[in-house]
């Protein structure tokens, strides 16, 4: 993935952070929303494309776009870093592919141990029974 076109094509929009912070929060726009359209992204193949639509369905819009907020630092030039490293993170972890399962047999040592220890429990219960007269 190259993330300098990938940078490009975002489009990055600095607003109000909201909560407490006094006058500084009052009069700087520190809060940067980054907005990303994934129909429009040359960086990814139409295969991986579809790979993100699936696995992002929850965090597109209906337009496909992807819409991240940082407002952590009182710095707008940190959250403008700190928002683009996620959207890289969440774009790598999405198109990761999960590894087959292989189907699996248990062992004949794992059979037998499990069939040891049926008969040991099986054995402590009877153990408990009062003897028949």
């Amino acid at each position: 993935m190259n993330k300098e076109v990938l940078q490009s094509e975002c489009e990055f929009k600095a607003v109000r952070s909201s909560g407490p912070g006094g006058q500084h929060v009052n009069k700087t726009s520190t809060k940067v929303m980054l907005h990303w359209d994934l129909e429009a992204s040359a960086v990814f193949t139409e295969e991986q494309k579809e790979r993100l639509r699936q696995r992002l369905a929850s965090k597109l819009t209906t337009e496909n776009q992807l819409v991240l907020s940082y407002d952590q630092s009182r710095s707008q030039h940190k959250n403008k870093g700190e928002v683009f490293k996620n959207l890289v993170q969440l774009l790598e972890k999405a198109l990761v592919k999960p590894k087959k399962r292989k189907k699996t047999r248990p062992t004949l040592a794992s059979k037998k141990r499990r069939l040891e220890s049926k008969k040991q429990n099986a054995q402590k219960k009877a153990n408990r029974k009062p003897p028949d007269f």
